[in-house]
């Protein structure tokens, strides 16, 4: 465990550059001439699977060997190793997926890819706002929607007229080239709600570039930067580097007749269930090949940390924060009672699977999209993707603050301390009245609390304490105390 160590002495505040340095008291140097390209097959234990999992993670290669430390783990010399060393170890693990996650990263940005949301025509202005901003004050290609080529709200002749540079700064994207071609893109914008920043999600279907989400939408889980203030926003983008939450993500992999036939990256969750049939599904949940539970209901919720404020909240799941790596299981009207959501570790490999004994078929989605019929033993697996999705982070209290903005969580008027009931009271001529004066109720109780009636009725009551039977003050706030066995010092 040597090499974490000194790569937790080297990591104390890492600074990433976009060309591949790790900028660190060293001055870790990474050259990142092997591409970013996927390899198509996953292959667990080759050093490629290790090097290359993301935009982020590759800036950290040099710095920190994961497959050599792996096989460090694994080795005879590690199964002797003491209880102390190996807290230490884990300690120091944990510190470093901390300390990577606060990473701040400083990107040359050249290229800067606008998705604006579909059939809005409102934002379509807004659009060309920030694409003329952009090319205009800080050089940038900039990289709108296709479709906007010809709409007459865009106006990309006009636009190419007020400056001859932006003919060449001026482009435009197709989903064909977001999947092929992420590494094109340095930044994206996004202009809309939650379900642009899915539709995102979905354009990178491996390396995800850095995302700055606006807040033009609904609710906006996702969105915490306000258009009004794009001008700033990016200007601390460009000048000062930005931080990242690195959004978990499921690969999701479809098999019929034994054959894989598709693969899906999901930023929210997947959903089967029992689709247009009238009876219960029955689907079978295996982890890492051993059966877990055969699931009963109208279908199954596998959902990310992100995912859980959307459907999976819906189904009465839990919620859960963005950086705890976990796979939250939801099921949707399940046909017990003890069937509860639970949370499973991301390094788990789930599968679900059609039995042969099922009535009806099931239908899987992937982040509400693509549906596909799953029969009777059709499967899909789902593991934590090896492709994130880095969103950029307005606060270090991104996550409570949407959540209470938007789900008004643990939102209801706090209760008021005693000491407000009995002072700072105002009468109808605006004298103000305090404590003191608490002898002035307008409640008459001389009945209940006289010594001679309120003697006779507590002692019948048997249980009640002395102090209330015996107390001669006046003050019924201290009376209820007394009476409650609360006055005692």
């Amino acid at each position: 465990m040597a090499q974490l160590a000194e790569t937790l002495s080297n990591t104390s505040k890492p600074v990433l550059n976009r060309r591949g340095i790790i900028e660190t008291p060293d001055s870790l140097k990474y050259n990142n001439s092997s591409g970013l390209e996927s390899t198509g097959k996953l292959d667990l234990s080759s050093e490629d699977y290790y090097r290359k999992p993301c935009f982020i993670h590759s800036r950290f290669d040099d710095a920190f060997d994961v497959a050599k430390v792996l096989k460090e783990i694994s080795s005879d010399g590690f199964s002797h190793i003491s209880h102390s060393s190996l807290v230490q170890t884990a300690t120091g693990v944990r510190e470093l997926a901390k300390r990577i996650g606060q990473a701040s990263i400083r990107i040359d940005v050249r290229s800067v890819l606008i998705v604006t949301k579909a059939r809005d025509n409102r934002l379509i202005p807004l659009t060309r706002d920030l694409a003329r901003w952009l090319m205009l004050n800080r050089g940038v290609n900039v990289y709108v929607d296709a479709k906007l080529r010809l709409s007459k709200r865009f106006d990309a002749e006009k636009l190419i007229d007020e400056n001859e540079m932006f003919e060449n700064m001026l482009r435009y994207w197709t989903p064909e080239l977001t999947n092929t071609m992420p590494d094109l893109f340095d930044l994206v914008l996004t202009l809309g709600g939650d379900g642009t920043v899915l539709y995102t999600s979905w354009l990178f279907q491996r390396i995800v570039p850095p995302v700055l989400a606006f807040s033009l939408g609904s609710l906006g889980f996702l969105t915490n930067f306000s258009f009004q203030e794009y001008e700033k926003h990016l200007n601390k983008v460009f000048d000062d580097g930005i931080q990242v939450n690195l959004r978990m993500r499921f690969t999701c992999t479809v098999f019929k007749n034994g054959r894989q036939t598709e693969t899906h990256e999901v930023i929210n969750e997947i959903v089967v269930d029992r689709g247009p049939s009238p009876w219960l599904s029955m689907l079978e949940l295996y982890g890492d090949n051993n059966l877990l539970t055969v699931v009963q209901a109208d279908g199954l919720i596998l959902s990310t940390p992100t995912g859980s404020t959307a459907y999976s909240l819906s189904a009465g799941g839990s919620l859960v924060h963005p950086e705890i790596p976990a796979i939250s299981i939801t099921p949707i009207c399940p046909h017990t009672l003890s069937f509860r959501p639970m949370l499973l570790p991301d390094s788990m490999l789930l599968k679900v699977s059609v039995p042969t004994r099922a009535r009806n078929t099931a239908w899987a989605s992937f982040d509400g999209r693509h549906r596909v019929e799953l029969r009777s033993g059709d499967y899909v697996t789902v593991t934590a993707s090896q492709y994130p999705f880095p969103t950029v982070v307005a606060s270090q209290m991104d996550y409570i603050e949407s959540v209470s903005r938007t789900l008004k969580w643990n939102v209801r008027e706090q209760q008021k301390p005693f000491i407000d009931l009995v002072t700072d009271d105002t009468d109808t001529n605006g004298s103000s009245t305090s404590a003191q004066d608490d002898e002035d109720w307008d409640i008459d109780d001389s009945y209940f609390f006289s010594s001679s009636s309120s003697s006779t009725m507590l002692s019948g009551m048997g249980s009640a304490p002395q102090s209330a039977i015996t107390t001669g003050s006046s003050s019924p706030l201290h009376r209820e105390f007394s009476f409650l066995n609360l006055d005692k010092k």
